[in-house]
């Protein structure tokens, strides 16, 4: 479908803006170190997705439903991958034994380093899509390789995010202290420059936010082609991650079938993907070159009301087996 056009003065303010709220979210954890209470954490994740709800109806108001559901539907896709993002942020905390108080800003350095990493996909995402419509081809196939190794090897995700070749060959290779020195990467001891626990921390945290980069940028090219929403859509989705990472605590170890949310939400966008390089299809060896008319194109509506109904369903079922296994340990306990 064809979308109205934006003006350039919103899109340009609107990337300023967001910038800006992300730059001073930065200096406030850089000034102020500390363990956000729940509440705190709360009223920053509702300021946030607060946010995100007025943005996408001032795209409706300035450029109709179509284009705000697009946003609504890339924002939803690129959160929920964030939020598994956060399950490996989890583990590299805990394997790496990460202060309570320094958390915070390992976790906005993480942010810096996704947003940095997806505006560089998004680039290269626009310049392949608008010259190889096969593209989509490729995009489908590895959003469905994606999607079925969430599924069933979510275990082996976490390990290669928090234990890849990488960081194995730094520790390796680098000396560092036994201790953390606050948030110091290299400190001088006796005389000596020597790393700190944080280096392998930011390179573990960089190689997650390069892997999950990798899945999100196809994901949300398969419900937009305009890079503006894919980069607006990726700003929100990661704003706020941090407080939500304090907020959410110990709830996370609760959505045990988030896993398989995400990974019905990749599969049907890899075949939406698939669906859609049929219709525009360009291959001579395939259909003569020529586009496959019956193969549908599944709408934006279609696509949110699936990702929001995936999502709804693994957290329903997440919290009602959770409580299940409490009621059955209370009960074991009490025997």
């Amino acid at each position: 479908m064809e979308l109205t056009q934006l003006p350039l003065a919103f899109e340009v303010i609107s990337i300023v803006v967001l910038l800006v709220i992300l730059t001073i979210d930065l200096l406030l954890v850089i000034r102020r170190p500390h363990v956000p209470s729940l509440k705190e954490s709360s009223l920053w994740v509702a300021f946030y997705v607060s946010l995100a709800l007025v943005f996408a109806l001032l795209m409706l108001i300035l450029a109709g439903g179509e284009y705000a559901g697009q946003f609504v539907a890339g924002w939803l896709t690129e959160y929920s991958l964030s939020i598994d993002n956060l399950f490996v942020f989890v583990i590299i905390m805990a394997r790496f034994a990460v202060p309570p108080k320094l958390q915070q800003e390992v976790l906005m350095i993480g942010i810096v380093i996704a947003l940095i990493l997806r505006g560089i996909f998004i680039l290269l995402g626009a310049q392949l899509i608008e010259n190889f419509s096969w593209i989509f081809y490729i995009f489908g196939a590895f959003l469905l390789y994606t999607a079925w190794k969430q599924a069933f090897h979510e275990e082996d995700n976490a390990t290669e995010a928090t234990d890849n070749f990488f960081i194995r060959m730094i520790k390796k290779r680098v000396a560092t202290t036994p201790e953390y020195h606050g948030a110091k990467i290299r400190v001088n001891i006796d005389g000596r420059k020597v790393f700190t626990p944080m280096l392998i921390v930011f390179l573990a945290i960089g190689s997650t936010d390069l892997l999950f980069a990798l899945d999100s940028i196809p994901a949300i090219f398969g419900i937009t082609q305009s890079p503006f929403i894919v980069f607006t859509a990726n700003i929100f989705a990661l704003m706020g991650l941090r407080q939500l990472y304090f907020m959410l605590g110990g709830l996370l170890e609760r959505l045990v079938y988030l896993h398989y949310g995400i990974a019905f939400i990749l599969a049907f966008i890899g075949v939406k993907l698939v669906l859609h390089a049929m219709h525009v299809n360009e291959l001579p060896f395939i259909n003569g070159g020529e586009g496959i008319e019956w193969a549908p194109e599944i709408g934006t509506f279609t696509s949110l009301g699936v990702i929001v109904g995936a999502m709804a369903v693994a957290t329903v079922a997440s919290l009602g087996k959770s409580s299940r296994d409490e009621r059955k340990r209370l009960a074991d306990v009490t025997k």
